[in-house]
């Protein structure tokens, strides 16, 4: 690395008091030559006085007055004091050089001592020799002067400096107003935007409270609807299931014979409970929905099946000069997905178009399409009814919403059908769309996937109803009417039925029979099925026999930490020998097991009965 280039300007003994005004004196000559000016040649001239003066008698002491030239920093002005002798600088003096100046370096040996002070130089456009040149000549052309004249120059460079002093106080001052001039705005400003946000915040905090009473009212708003939901799905659907079942019975080619006129009867009143049992189901489907409870259970789904059964079901709401136009399928790619929401979506649009129709035809046609490699099915029911308005055809998708006029003129419903049918198309992961022109019917389309990934709690289980009956069976349910109603079922499910209509009768009875397997209902006088299921699940006796539970609740509803001993939880709504069977099948996972819901359910479409 390359030294820095020093040339020593002058070289000055001192000796005598005289001789620190000539060091002042060429130091000032020196600065200006170097282009220090002002505060800078104030600051360097009193150091170098203040240092001469402290070191004043030391032997041997002189001052070398140098520059210093360096390529990569600034260059300095430095001057050079050395002696001989023990004699050390001064704190004070070493303390101004320190801070007045940008170099100090204070080295001491047995030999020589030496301090060097200096200030850095501002940027020039000559060589590296010429600042000190132009020193040299300043110094040989300045002469000799007295120590009175020396004095003259101080006082004036003091009485400069104490100007711009008194100049640089007086600006301080000014500034130091408007900055405290500003500060008030600024506290007063800030005052006010205190004042502002704690208001706000007091709005905010009174809005945040009112909207948590808000929201627990709708919490428990939502807690009160779900409950008399489950109420509603106890109380209507266990009468409905007996209305629908005793008609059913009286129907039946082995039962008494009945007149025309009162098989006729027997029809409508077994037509007006399917009709009131869909309806409360789909009731109880929307407010699962709303509360994110509703969902698809795929199975491998026979649609030319489900279309028949179709058929069959909506071909008495044709009403007399329409037809009714459901095709049979073949050569259709394997359809998985939920039977009994697919059934109820196409239905409510098959009877919306029937309801609507009173010449012409509704006609449902089938095709199957290949999208992006996977096969879908589209469902398009087409009917020349009345139409839907321009404007209203959104508005048909809300829920108990009805067009006016002759549209419901006549007619009954709820306006559940569409929003319903959207709803369980959305889960079944497809869409439900419509079109319609007043006076030209309306065209609506159903688009769901032709197959899901197939869970394995929905695959076809084996071990399912094959025909064999059970040894024994024993059935726990207070309600008499909906046992004499299942009875025929149990029989051909099991080959001895036992019932019991008080519960507390109940673990005597099954531990003298023994039997294979057990049903008993939640709903019951104490003890309840939740108690009588812990008792047998606690008893060594009974502890192994099968138990399965029966609700006229939903299944999804009940409380299923209390069942962890139940094979299966069954509702009373279309109970049949396969679904009683195919529960006893199921292996339980072990004592700790909590039933699926529904376990070993095969959902119906709503036409099946007991």
């Amino acid at each position: 690395m390359r030294q820095p280039h020093v040339d020593s300007l002058c070289v000055l003994p001192l000796a005598v008091e005289r001789d620190g005004f000539e060091l002042r004196r060429r130091g000032q000559l020196v600065c200006r030559a170097l282009g220090l000016e002002g505060h800078e040649l104030v600051r360097v001239v009193t150091v170098l006085s203040e240092v001469g003066r402290d070191l004043l008698g030391a032997p041997g002491l002189r001052v070398d007055l140098q520059v210093e030239s360096s390529l990569r920093d600034s260059d300095l002005f430095r001057a050079r004091f050395t002696w001989s002798g023990p004699r050390v600088p001064g704190r004070d003096a070493l303390d101004a050089a320190g801070r007045l100046l940008d170099h100090c370096r204070y080295a001491a040996s047995s030999g020589e001592n030496a301090l060097t002070v200096g200030q850095r130089l501002t940027a020039s456009s000559g060589g590296p020799g010429e600042r000190a040149e132009r020193a040299r000549t300043a110094l040989r052309e300045s002469g000799d002067l007295s120590m009175g004249e020396e004095l003259r120059i101080q006082n004036r460079q003091l009485l400069q400096a104490l100007e711009e002093s008194r100049a640089q106080q007086e600006e301080l001052q000014r500034l130091n107003a408007e900055l405290e001039e500003t500060n008030k705005g600024v506290v007063a400003l800030y005052s006010e935007l205190s004042a502002e946000l704690e208001e706000t915040n007091t709005g905010v905090v009174a809005l945040y409270a009112e909207l948590e009473d808000k929201s627990r009212q709708l919490r428990l708003a939502s807690e009160a609807k779900t409950r008399f939901w489950a109420n509603v799905s106890h109380e209507l659907r266990a009468p409905v299931n007996s209305v629908i079942a005793l008609a059913r019975l009286l129907l039946a080619p082995d039962a008494d014979p009945l007149t025309e006129e009162q098989r006729q009867q027997m029809s409508l009143i077994a037509g007006s409970g399917s009709t009131l049992l869909a309806l409360v189901e789909e009731l109880l489907d929307v407010a699962k929905a709303e509360s994110g409870r509703l969902e698809p259970h795929l199975v491998p789904t026979d649609l030319r099946t489900l279309l028949h059964q179709l058929r069959g079901t909506l071909r008495s709401m044709a009403r007399d000069g329409v037809r009714l136009d459901i095709p049979d399928v073949e050569d259709v790619p394997e359809l998985v997905t939920d039977e009994v929401m697919l059934t109820r979506v196409l239905r409510n649009v098959l009877s919306n178009g029937l309801k609507f129709t009173t010449a012409g035809e509704v006609r449902l046609t089938v095709t199957a399409e290949d999208r992006a490699g996977r096969p879908w099915f589209v469902f398009t029911t087409t009917d020349t009814g009345i139409g839907i308005p321009q404007d209203q055809q959104d508005r048909v998708f809300e829920e108990f919403y009805q067009v006016l006029g002759t549209h419901q003129r006549g007619q009954p419903g709820t306006g559940l059908g569409l929003p319903y049918a959207r709803r369980l198309t959305s889960l079944l992961g497809g869409v439900l769309t419509l079109t319609s022109e007043p006076g030209a019917g309306t065209v609506v389309r159903v688009e769901i996937p032709a197959r899901h990934d197939l869970p394995a709690q929905d695959a076809p289980q084996s071990g399912a109803a094959d025909g064999t009956r059970v040894g024994s069976l024993v059935v726990v349910d207070d309600d008499r009417t909906f046992v004499e109603l299942l009875r025929p079922v149990l029989h051909r499910v099991a080959r001895k039925v036992t019932e019991v209509s008080v519960s507390s009768r109940a673990v005597d009875v099954i531990r003298a029979e023994r039997p294979d397997a057990v049903l008993i209902d939640l709903a019951m006088p104490a003890p309840d099925g939740y108690v009588l299921l812990q008792v047998l699940a606690r008893d060594p006796e009974t502890a192994d026999v099968p138990v399965v539970v029966l609700t006229s609740s939903d299944p999804g509803d009940v409380d299923r930490s209390r069942l962890t001993h139940a094979r299966a939880v069954l509702g009373k709504t279309h109970l049949t020998p396969e679904r009683i069977a195919l529960s006893l099948a199921i292996d339980p996972a072990g004592p700790d097991h909590t039933p699926p819901a529904e376990a070993g359910e095969q959902r119906t479409s709503g036409e099946a009965t007991p």
